[in-house]
């Protein structure tokens, strides 16, 4: 699939089929987070990967879901819920920093797109209780939680529309339960000179 395409279809996903991720592809997923561009090629982010069911229901419960569409898009475990996280770490006292977030993001886009590849869906999450996931995954003291990402199979597919009006970006469930991404088109977002 070309590009272009996987930036077409891959939207964030809030519905999993409940088919564990073999650790192979979780590997492939870090190993192309590890790839991405990243300040003076520090390298500073870390992953714990969690895919343990037991885990990943105690990190569940302290994740919030699209807020936009919620309830109807929260995931229900057992049914929806993602099957596992990777939570992406930096040391403490640099995680505000503008250039871990930028490192994080860049991290975060790769693990994405090279996740849809496989029908893996995503759902990045900050709308979380970085405290509590902490202390369950009895992380060091000096690695701060960053952001956490959800991940299944996909049991959606969500899709984007163009749109030219920066006030109507808010995402949508239509009458047929189908989440739809507005998104700004290149006029919207762009000037040229």
């Amino acid at each position: 699939m070309e590009l272009k395409q996987v930036l077409k279809e891959r939207r964030t996903v809030r519905r999993f089929s409940q088919t564990p991720i073999p650790d192979e592809e979780l590997h492939e997923l870090i190993d192309a987070a590890r790839l991405a561009s990243c300040a003076r090629n520090d390298q500073r982010l870390r992953y714990v990967v969690v895919r343990t069911p037991e885990l990943v229901r105690s990190i569940f419960k302290f994740t919030a879901w699209a807020g936009s569409v919620a309830p109807r898009r929260n995931p229900v475990p057992g049914e929806t819920a993602p099957t596992a996280f990777i939570v992406v770490t930096g040391k403490k006292e640099e995680a505000d920093t503008p250039l871990l977030q930028t490192d994080c993001g860049a991290a975060v886009q790769t693990i994405q797109l090279a996740a849809w590849e496989k029908n893996i869906g995503c759902c990045w999450m900050g709308a979380i209780n970085r405290q509590e996931i902490h202390s369950l995954l009895e992380l060091p003291a000096e690695r701060a939680i960053l952001y956490i990402i959800a991940l299944g199979y996909a049991a959606e597919k969500p899709v984007y529309d163009d749109i030219d009006d920066p006030g109507k970006v808010k995402y949508y469930l239509d009458d047929e339960d189908l989440l739809h991404v507005p998104k700004l088109t290149v006029e919207a977002v762009s000037s040229w000179k």
